[in-house]
């Protein structure tokens, strides 16, 4: 029996933009891999969203799929509705040092414009995805965190109402933040430093350059895979230890260029896993939970994903988690 996508089956609603049944995710991810989803909708505005998202049956859960960074979709595909916003949400504004950008903005597209207008954003230039994602997992990078430069966002939930969040309100911490599950970030507010314009995008291009030189680009990867256990940034503290990052204790445990299947943990970066190009969604899981177990054997740290993993696994048999 198909359940119904709707509250009220006998109530025709009215929307805009796209829905879909029963679409490949494999396809929108970086990784490439996974199955299908049972509906997937692609809203036009905020109200359209709210207003769909009101009507929505309770019993239907529901995934943001942003640029498709950050993600494992597993085999068995995602049992309920992707919402994806679309191009209608990549507006970006800059007016004095702050910077005004909806949710599908490119992270690397608000680094650029920003310093194109003198406000310092340079450290989101070589953060892959979009600004909602980044804004939720509160990304970072070169020592510095969204938490840092977030000033309010604006989210809708799932009865349709549409509301704001000052970033204290919302209690950052490493990798994560208080957002409810069901919100759905629409825009977010930013400020940056004042400096002057080519001095920073001077600074975007040395980024590039480096990240370029240590991580796989252009390859099939979720970006970073493992957070760093003490909490630790890419750019230490006086009281961090570079041991204590997730890459060293992955090439301590000698496991750069492992691979199950055409599922390689990264020769160029050890905390990036890559699809060689045939490689399944279990694959890429099982080779992330196997690095876990040597870590934890070699050095007693557990590991936890960065990676968001999301549907079903076609054999949970074969998927050994240390959860």
């Amino acid at each position: 029996m198909e359940i119904e996508l709707f509250k009220d089956p006998n109530l025709a609603v009215t929307y805009h933009g796209v829905l879909k049944k029963d679409c490949s995710l494999g396809s929108i991810n970086w990784l490439g891999v996974g199955g299908n989803c049972d509906w997937l909708y692609q809203p036009k505005s905020y109200s359209d969203l709210a207003h769909f998202l009101n009507h929505l049956a309770d019993e239907i859960p529901y995934f943001v799929l942003g640029a498709g960074s950050n993600l494992i979709v597993r085999d068995g595909g995602y049992r309920g509705l992707v919402i994806r916003l679309g191009r209608e949400f990549t507006s970006i504004r800059c007016k004095n040092n702050r910077v005004y950008a909806k949710a599908f903005a490119k992270d690397s597209q608000i680094a650029t414009k920003a310093a194109e207008n003198g406000i310092d954003l340079t450290f989101l230039r070589t953060i892959p995805g979009t600004i909602g994602g980044a804004v939720k997992m509160n990304a970072g990078c070169y020592g510095a965190y969204l938490a840092d430069h977030l000033l309010r966002v604006t989210m809708v939930n799932r009865t349709g109402e549409i509301y704001s969040l000052s970033a204290e309100e919302l209690r950052f911490s490493y990798r994560s933040s208080s957002i409810p599950e069901d919100a759905i970030i629409l825009e977010v507010e930013l400020q940056g430093e004042r400096e002057d314009s080519p001095k920073l995008l001077a600074r975007i291009e040395t980024y590039v350059d480096q990240r370029n030189h240590t991580q796989p680009t252009g390859t099939k990867t979720a970006g970073s895979t493992f957070r760093n256990p003490s909490g630790c940034s890419s750019k230490l503290g006086q009281n961090e230890k570079t041991d204590r990052l997730a890459w060293k204790l992955i090439d301590d445990a000698g496991l750069r260029g492992v691979r199950i299947g055409d599922a390689q943990v990264s020769k160029k970066h050890s905390n990036f896993l890559v699809n060689l190009g045939n490689a399944t969604a279990a694959q890429v899981e099982n080779l992330g939970e196997m690095v876990r177990r040597e870590v934890f054997k070699k050095h007693g740290v557990l590991l936890e994903w960065e990676i968001i993993r999301i549907g079903e696994l076609v054999y949970p048999e074969n998927s050994r988690s240390l959860n």
